[in-house]
C-alpha cells in the first residue's frame, strides 16, 4: 500500500495546518520559543517536561500547536529526529496537515541532510497503515507534513532519502502483513518481477523445475509438503555506466529467508506459535524492499538479492524426520526437525551467492526462537565470520537506531551438527546455543566469503503501535542494510 502521508518543504506553513514546535530544555527548565501559546508553568502543570518525544497539544482558533520535547541540545543526535518526527505525526493524526520548522532547532554540529532524512522517516513510518482488508479503517486525516524554515536544498536531499527509505520499509511491512494465501511464493515472485521492472533492475525467477535442475535440494525439500511450489528470486542492481564483467566494482549480496507460511511441517507448531507465521518471509521481504528503491538511491556498489521462498506444510509428501536433503553445494543434511526449515532454503541461496564470489554476503532470516530467548523482541542477533563486515553492520545500526547484538560462532559447537549418516544435521543437540548453532550451519555454505547472518526472529513482527513501529510487520533492518549498502567498503 502506498504511504498515506507526504513530506515536503515549503517556505511557509499551509493555511490551517497544525504547527509542530520543538521544545529544548536546559538547567533552567523549558526553553520555550516565543510563538508557544502557553507558559512554562501551565505546561509544567500538565506534566510536560520537554523530554525527548514528549507531546503537549495546545488548541487554537486558527491552528493547533503541537509541542514536542527535544531534551537538552547537547544530547541531540540526528537519529533523535526520527523519534521526534514519529511523535509529531502520531499527535497529528486528527489534523489534515502539519507544518514544522523543528529541524532548524538541530545543533549546527549535526548534518542537516541526516536530520531531515531521519525526521522524514519518523513521520512516514509512524503514519503507516495496512488497511487492505478492513471494511472500516481507523480514521486518520493527516495527509501532508510540511518542513518549513531554512535549509533549502540540503533539507530537500534529506527528505528525498528519508522518503525512499520509508518506502522500502513500508513495502516490507505490506508483504509481511499480507495473509499467507495472498502471498504465496508464486505471488511474491510475480510482485518481485513487477517491482524490478519499475525500478529498472534485473530480476529472474526459478520455478520448481529450475530448482531441481540446479540442484537446490533444500528449497525443494521444504516445499514438497505444500501444494504451493517454491520460487527462487534473484535481483541484480548494477550502477549506471558499469559494464558487467569488465568494470571491477564492489559487490554485496543479500539472501533472504522467504517462508510465506511456516506450519512447522511434520514437526508441527502449536496453534499459538503458528498464528504469526506469515511473517516468516520477513527476510525475503527485506530484500524486496531494499531492491525496490536501490536504483533511486544509486549506491556505487553492485547489489545482488536472493529471495528463497517456499511454504512449509505437513502434506502427504512432506519431508520426514530422518530424510536427507542435498544442498546446491553438494553437502548432505539429515533432517531432525522439519521446523528448522529456514536454514534449509538459505543453504541453497547462500551456495548460489558464494558461487559468484561477492565481496560480502549478508543473510536475513526469522530463524530461531533462541534469538528471542537471548535478546528479546527488539534486538537483531548478528553473527559473522568477518570482523570488518560485522563492524559495518553495527555502525550502520547505530546510525539508524536499530538494536543489534553480536553472538559468537565458536567452532567447538560445530560438532552439535554432526550426523551419523550425512555431512550434517539441520539442528543441534538439546536446544543449547540454538542461534549460534544455526549460524554455524549457515556458515557451511558461504565458501569462506565475508559473511554475516542477521537473525530477526524477535523484532520482525511488532506487537504495538509505538514510535516508528506499527503492529504487524516492522520492516526491521531495512534501514540498516540500506545504510550498509550506501556506505559499503570491501571487508578486509
Amino acid at each position: 500500500m502506498p504511504l498515506s502521508v507526504e513530506v515536503s518543504i515549503a517556505a511557509v506553513a499551509p493555511k490551517g495546518a497544525a504547527i509542530g514546535i520543538g521544545v529544548l530544555t536546559s538547567k533552567n527548565g523549558l526553553d520555550l520559543p516565543a510563538t508557544v501559546a502557553a507558559s512554562a508553568s501551565t505546561l509544567a502543570a500538565r506534566g510536560f517536561e520537554g523530554k525527548l518525544g514528549q507531546i503537549a497539544v495546545i488548541p487554537g482558533k486558527s491552528s493547533t500547536q503541537i509541542l514536542v520535547g527535544m531534551g537538552p541540545s547537547a544530547s541531540l543526535t540526528a537519529e533523535a529526529f526520527r523519534g521526534i518526527g514519529a511523535a509529531l505525526a502520531r499527535a497529528s493524526f486528527g489534523e489534515t496537515a502539519l507544518a514544522s520548522a523543528v529541524i532548524d532547532q538541530a545543533p549546527t554540529r549535526l548534518d542537516r541532510t541526516a536530520v531531515a532524512a531521519a525526521f522524514s522517516e519518523g513521520v512516514l513510518l509512524a503514519s503507516y497503515q495496512f488497511n487492505a482488508y478492513k471494511t472500516k479503517p481507523a480514521p486518520r486525516a493527516l495527509a501532508h507534513v510540511v518542513i518549513t524554515g531554512r535549509g533549502g536544498r540540503i533539507a530537500s536531499n534529506g527528505v528525498t532519502r528519508g522518503s525512499l527509505v520509508a518506502e522500502a520499509v513500508a513495502l516490507n511491512r505490506d508483504l509481511v502483513n499480507e495473509p499467507p494465501r495472498s502471498l504465496t511464493p508464486k505471488i511474491l515472485a510475480e510482485r518481485s518481477l513487477e517491482i524490478a521492472a519499475a525500478g529498472d533492475i534485473e530480476c529472474t525467477v526459478w520455478d520448481e523445475h529450475d530448482l531441481e535442475r540446479e540442484r537446490c535440494g533444500g528449497m525443494l525439500g521444504v516445499s514438497i509438503g505444500s501444494d504451493e511450489p517454491p520460487r527462487l528470486i534473484k535481483f541484480v542492481y548494477t550502477p549506471k555506466g558499469v559494464r558487467p564483467g569488465r568494470t571491477k566494482i564492489p559487490t554485496i549480496t543479500l539472501v533472504g529467508k522467504g517462508i510465506t507460511f511456516d506450519s512447522g511441517g511434520l514437526s508441527l507448531k502449536p496453534s499459538d506459535g503458528m498464528i504469526t507465521m506469515k511473517c516468516d518471509m520477513s527476510g525475503a521481504g527485506l530484500v524486496v524492499g531494499v531492491m525496490s528503491v536501490i536504483s533511486r538511491l544509486a549506491p556505487t556498489c553492485r547489489v545482488i538479492g536472493y529471495c528463497c521462498s517456499s511454504e512449509n506444510m505437513p502434506g502427504p509428501l512432506a519431508t520426514k524426520l530422518g530424510d536427507i536433503l542435498t544442498a546446491r553445494n553438494g553437502k548432505t543434511v539429515e533432517i531432525h526437525n522439519t521446523d528448522a526449515e529456514g536454514r534449509l532454503v538459505l543453504m541453497d541461496g547462500l551456495s548460489l551467492a558464494a558461487e559468484e564470489k561477492p565481496d560480502a554476503i549478508i543473510d536475513i532470516a526469522t530463524l530461531t526462537g533462541a534469538a528471542i530467548v537471548a535478546l528479546g523482541l527488539d534486538t537483531t542477533a548478528v553473527m559473522s565470520n568477518n570482523a570488518d563486515l560485522r563492524d559495518q553492520i553495527v555502525s550502520a545500526s547505530r546510525r539508524t537506531s536499530e538494536d543489534v547484538w553480536e553472538l559468537p560462532l565458536p567452532a567447538k559447537y560445530r560438532k552439535q551438527l554432526d550426523s551419523m549418516i550425512a555431512d550434517m544435521k539441520n539442528i543441534g543437540n538439546g536446544g543449547q546455543a540454538g542461534s549460534t548453532v544455526a549460524g554455524l550451519f549457515l556458515q557451511e555454505f558461504v565458501d569462506g566469503r565475508p559473511w554475516a547472518h542477521l537473525d530477526i526472529a524477535g523484532p520482525a513482527f511488532g506487537s504495538a503501535d509505538e514510535g516508528i513501529t506499527t503492529r504487524g510487520g516492522s520492516g526491521v533492518m531495512v534501514r540498516t542494510l540500506i545504510d550498509v549498502i550506501t556506505n559499503f567498503t570491501v571487508p578486509k
